[in-house]
């Protein structure tokens, strides 16, 4: 699989999981399709729509149909859900991701 021009192997294994590459994509461009994202983090078409349901259903992200795109706004004041990181906000993650002041998104 490839994503981003990296050569990622089945053996191999990454930090953060397919639904933390599915938020930072969202929060790079709040406009991006299914398919794109799914491009992406290397994963089906399907898999990303069910994360962004995931997301969604958890309060970490709201979708809006406009026309007949999807328009993503984070909400990142969510809580992370392992015990080991509630104490951080999805906030913090961004942060170390995707610059605020891009103004793709806010963390107020």
């Amino acid at each position: 699989m490839r994503c981003y021009g990296l050569r990622v192997t089945a053996g191999d294994w990454t930090f953060l999981t397919n639904h933390a590459h599915v938020l930072l994509c969202i929060a790079r461009d709040p406009e991006i399709r299914l398919r794109d994202i799914a491009v992406r983090v290397g994963i089906t078409e399907r898999a990303a729509q069910k994360i962004v349901h995931d997301l969604a259903d958890d309060s970490y992200v709201e979708v809006a149909r406009v026309g007949r795109r999807n328009h993503y706004r984070l909400l990142p004041g969510g809580r992370f859900r392992h015990p080991l990181e509630a104490q951080h906000e999805v906030a913090d993650l961004l942060a170390l991701f995707v610059p605020e002041d891009d103004g793709q998104w806010s963390s107020t």
